[in-house]
């Protein structure tokens, strides 16, 4: 395929990513352990955990993973929003050979029921603020290996008593549940610290993550994306973002603020996993809809990569305290999720002197297909151009490609793109060509 959009790369940018520098995810974990040991990884409600404190506590969730007696290739949801045990438990299944079903925390009782059915999963962490949920359908899942997590649990003591007092008890977020089987998170972490993770081969072919995604039509869908397209898509941001890092000081750490969810594909590619090959840090807000508890975070951090949807940036731009706060280490900041509108971006330019980078990409394409030069000084209104290693098609109702100019289906190659739905050949033969392209089924113009 001719790729004549290669010659508008910005300099720095390569045409293609190799998949091959790693066999697996747990291979990039094993590297980012080593190399960043003593670097902080994530900070959250003022604690810090850093890469070396990521590696023992993830192989102490893995080893009691595997102390259980799962198959390699077991899935394992994960519910939870952005506390501390969300990148360990996911880290830590992953290094037990398992895979990760990422699952909404806010999911109604039925959209739970259907994804743990579909899925398979024999496991479960759940934070317990949502595990009333989990008990409504726990009798009629395969789910029976049931971990709570309480959002204290992995800050330092007295902290982590207060936490969790103060959720259970003055802001009332913990809903009374019974799961008399359940082990809680605290507990399996001081078991599995008792045991030794086991190594487990993985390959580019084996499944890391089920990611649900197209419920509000018809059934969610679980879209398999294995290691080679997670490698992959992170590399892609690595490459696509070299522009913007070019901006840090040297021996600098690049500070993400993650207010996106992780168990969303955009937050756990661009967040959790290049911070792990490029060894920076998470800034980790559990709630983004509390927009002045936030703001009011954000203001004791140099923040510099600020990934986030439309909305969410124009909630913090209606807030007077944001409009106060130091933007000079902001390099870089990502639309995605949805369109940013046109006023919103003009507004946030403004305030915070940096112009959002819009991207573009789905659940399928783990997510990132194709994104705005990173070194961009304006809103184009467009998604930009092909990420390195993709190819983009433009096709008519037959799947022929279509001219330049002509309005139709978005189609995305590469190696990024998922190896099929769960367990739904018919599905996946629905949505990918003979030649490999995934249908989006989004209308574009190029």
């Amino acid at each position: 395929m001719d790729r004549f959009w290669l010659k508008n790369y910005p300099q720095g940018v390569p045409a293609d990513i190799d998949p091959s520098r790693y066999k697996s995810l747990i291979q990039l974990f094993d590297e980012a352990f080593k190399k960043y040991s003593g670097q902080g990884a994530y900070s959250f409600m003022g604690a810090e955990m850093t890469f070396g404190q990521l590696d023992q506590n993830s192989a102490a969730i893995g080893a009691w993973l595997q102390s259980k007696g799962f198959a390699k290739g077991t899935r394992v949801a994960i519910m939870m929003p952005n506390v501390l045990q969300y990148p360990v438990a996911m880290a830590g299944v992953l290094r037990a050979g398992y895979t990760v079903v990422n699952v909404n925390p806010l999911y109604t009782p039925r959209e739970l029921e259907h994804q743990l059915k579909d899925s398979g999963a024999e496991a479960i962490f759940v934070l317990e603020n949502f595990a009333t949920t989990l008990q409504q359908v726990i009798d009629k899942v395969p789910t029976k290996t049931v971990v709570v997590c309480a959002m204290g649990d992995m800050l330092p003591f007295p902290k982590s008593l207060i936490v969790n007092f103060v959720v259970r008890n003055v802001k009332k977020m913990v809903p009374e549940f019974s799961m008399p089987n359940a082990r809680r998170w605290n507990d399996v972490l001081a078991d599995g610290t008792k045991m030794n993770l086991k190594q487990v081969e993985c390959s580019h072919g084996d499944v890391a993550f089920l990611q649900y995604t197209g419920g509000t039509t018809g059934v969610s869908k679980g879209a398999t994306l294995t290691h080679k397209n997670v490698i992959a898509n992170m590399l892609q941001a690595e490459a696509w973002y070299q522009p913007a890092l070019a901006k840090l000081k040297p021996g600098e750490q690049m500070i993400t603020v993650t207010a996106l969810p992780l168990y969303h594909i955009f937050a756990l590619t661009c967040c959790a996993l290049l911070s792990m090959r490029t060894g920076g840090k998470n800034l980790l807000i559990p709630n983004p809809r509390d927009i002045p508890g936030f703001v009011k975070e954000l203001g004791k951090h140099k923040f510099g990569v600020f990934p986030a949807v439309n909305t969410l940036f124009n909630g913090l731009l209606n807030n007077e305290d944001f409009k106060k706060l130091d933007f000079k280490s902001l390099i870089l900041s990502l639309g995605g999720g949805m369109a940013v509108q046109k006023a919103v971006a003009e507004k946030w330019l403004k305030i915070t002197g940096t112009p959002i980078c819009e991207a573009y990409g789905l659940s399928e394409t783990s997510p990132g297909a194709t994104c705005n030069p990173t070194d961009t000084t304006k809103y184009t209104g467009s998604i930009g151009l092909p990420m390195p290693s993709t190819d983009i098609a433009i096709l008519d109702d037959d799947g022929k490609q279509l001219p330049v100019g002509s309005v139709g289906e978005i189609a995305i190659r590469g190696p990024q793109v998922m190896a099929g739905y769960w367990q739904r050949p018919d599905e996946t033969a629905k949505v990918m060509t003979p030649d490999g392209f995934f249908r989006s089924g989004d209308i574009g113009v190029m």
